[in-house]
């Protein structure tokens, strides 16, 4: 771990001149080094030589401020904390929109292996009906508010849209119409399940970490992206939406299939703003055809039009 003065890096020149500024860090000895497997921002850990607690210290990507509202990101954080379902998270550098919150030594980062196992996916899916039940959040920021940004955001840097964005489009919009005239089911939605999101205790708890792109969203969003993005089978899900509803009915299903899909034309529209933008090492433009792939996956099966119609 490197100590203040001993930055080589950009990023651990802005790390250095983030937390001397912090008060709980200010004129005390510390130490920190890089935190990996972040895709927006940079992040560090944190150790101050006079006591135990570590930090987990964060610091904004270049161009996220397209697409995070950092206030509400804190606003969500401290909701989560409140409810145990997330680390402490502290207000030193609020102002400044540098996130700091306790490290938690004591779990580790999931993997999609780990979200394989039933015991896993169980735990995961009471946390998702935690983080459903806490306070309201400050934002309100469905599936077609970011997917609008990110078309707005596209057209403004000039970015990459795929040969058959038209199509697609059109898929997007028809979904829409589905769902806004069923009704959305908004609640505190985490919306970012990527498997390092999800820390694990040895007793196999499940805390949720990292709520940059929380919101008030329709619930079943928050369900289909973490399905789309643990890639589980169709029999898992199932078994998940038991979990989570007590039953499965088919509109259930639909509506989970619908918003993943949606994600994906989110997430790949988000990566190629990314890629006009970030200054991160990370083939953004690799990530988006990934997701493209799979939306089209879902979007083109036999069954698209029966998941539209019983939303």
């Amino acid at each position: 771990m490197k100590q203040i003065g001993d930055a080589t890096t950009p990023l651990e020149q802005a790390l250095e001149r983030a937390v001397v500024k912090a008060e709980r860090f200010r004129d005390r000895p510390l130490r920190y080094a890089p935190v990996y497997g972040g895709i927006s921002n940079s992040n560090f850990r944190v150790r101050l030589e006079d006591e135990p607690q570590e930090y987990f210290v964060k610091i904004p990507g270049a161009g996220t401020e397209m697409f995070i509202d950092r206030r509400a990101a804190f606003d969500a954080s401290r909701k989560a904390a409140a409810a145990g379902l997330g680390p402490t998270v502290y207000d030193d550098l609020y102002d400044d929109g540098i996130e700091i919150h306790d490290f938690i030594a004591d779990r580790r980062a999931c993997t999609n292996s780990d979200l394989a196992r039933e015991d896993t996916r169980l735990a995961a899916i009471g946390a998702y009906r935690k983080m459903h039940a806490i306070e309201a959040l400050t934002l309100k920021k469905t599936v077609f508010d970011m997917i609008d940004e990110h078309v707005d955001q596209v057209a403004e840097l000039g970015g990459w849209l795929p040969p058959d964005y038209t199509w697609l489009d059109r898929q997007y919009r028809l979904a829409r119409s589905a769902l806004e005239a069923s009704g959305l089911d908004l609640t505190p939605c985490f919306n970012d399940p990527m498997p390092g999101n999800f820390m694990i205790g040895t007793d196999g708890s499940i805390m949720l970490i990292d709520y940059e792109y929380a919101s008030m969203n329709d619930r079943c969003y928050d369900l289909g992206i973490w399905f789309g993005e643990m890639f589980f089978t169709p029999d898992q899900e199932a078994e998940l939406i038991e979990a989570y509803f007590g039953e499965v009915r088919p509109e259930i299903v639909s509506r989970v299939t619908v918003h993943k899909a949606l994600a994906d034309v989110k997430w790949s529209l988000w990566s190629f703003v990314q890629q006009k933008v970030s200054a991160l090492d990370f083939d953004y433009f690799k990530y988006g055809q990934w997701k493209l792939m799979r939306l089209r996956s879902i979007m083109n099966a036999p069954d698209w039009a029966m998941h539209l119609s019983r939303v």
